[in-house]
């Protein structure tokens, strides 16, 4: 059996964290992983990582940093915008000889199909290449994080240029209600719902909107407000959705058929797609400011 890389003995998180003066920013929704044991474990859930290139996301002090140096990867790059985390990512590089790219920017501008050598490039009908995305988020860049993501991996574009590449995240409560919360997402080679990426956003956008509410009150906005009640009773028949289901009941059956529904409507409608109910709520805000302005003011005297 092949034994792993293993680092030189370095400080540990706790001392680096003491020795640049690092603290966790709760307007950044940070937080530290200090306990290495957890990391491994993290770490472990992305699979075998020998030879592997791997992409994490916002290190920090380094704890996952650390786990995937030790699980035999070749080559680590990491994406970091906090300049205060740079000089103990410095270390970890000469540590490793030099298995760590750095790069400080922004994961969501950071041009991920131009990381990794183009020889790694699987098709998409194949295995997995050997990349991964490992990361541990911050609640205030989740979301828009993996929604860039998932839109990345429908058009094959971003990190999916090599293929189905691999990502394991971990998230905090708000996120994945648990206090840390580790997914292992693994593109399917046929997606669960044949439509473009930004249709089926849309969707399941306007149906958790209201998530405390009936379904049909979030299906109902994604229709002008003159034809609102035909519509929604059009589509809900369409995709046999019942409309007093809450939008966490709903099916990957019931987002398929409302998705379905929604294309066609839409392409006997082309203005319908661009339709968005805050812009129409906006216009008539703006148009009763205007009449009552108009409004003739009368004076007593």
């Amino acid at each position: 059996m092949m034994s792993l890389y293993r680092l030189p003995p370095l400080p540990t998180i706790r001392e680096i964290i003491k020795l640049y003066n690092l603290r966790a920013e709760k307007q950044l929704s940070q937080n530290f992983l200090l306990d290495l044991k957890l990391t491994d474990k993290i770490v472990r859930k992305a699979g075998n990582l020998q030879n592997a290139h791997v992409c994490e996301v916002g290190p920090g002090p380094g704890g996952i940093t650390r786990a995937i140096l030790n699980s035999g990867a070749e080559e680590l790059l990491v994406v970091e915008k906090d300049t205060r985390f740079l000089p103990g990512l410095k270390l970890l590089n000469e540590a490793s000889m030099g298995k760590v790219r750095i790069v400080h920017g922004d994961i969501l501008t950071y041009r991920m199909d131009k990381a990794f050598p183009r020889h790694l490039q699987k098709a998409w009908s194949d295995d997995p290449p050997n990349v991964h995305i490992i990361g541990n988020l911050p609640f205030n860049v989740s979301t828009p994080l993996i929604i860039k993501w998932l839109e990345e991996m429908a058009n094959r574009t971003g990190p999916f240029v090599y293929g189905r590449t691999r990502m394991t995240l971990t998230f905090q409560h708000e996120v994945a209600e648990v206090d840390v919360g580790v997914v292992h997402f693994s593109p399917l080679i046929e997606p669960k719902i044949d439509q473009p990426f930004k249709l089926v956003e849309k969707v399941v956008r306007n149906v958790f909107q209201f998530r405390r509410k009936y379904c049909y009150k979030g299906i109902s906005m994604l229709f002008p407000e003159e034809q609102r009640t035909k519509l929604t009773e059009q589509i809900l028949t369409s995709a046999d959705v019942e409309p007093t289901l809450r939008p966490s009941a709903l099916t990957m059956k019931h987002f398929q058929g409302l998705c379905n529904a929604y294309r066609e409507m839409c392409e006997q409608d082309p203005h319908l797609f661009s339709y968005n109910f805050r812009e129409e709520l906006h216009q008539k805000k703006v148009k009763r400011n205007q009449d009552t302005q108009k409004t003739p003011q009368i004076t007593l005297s």
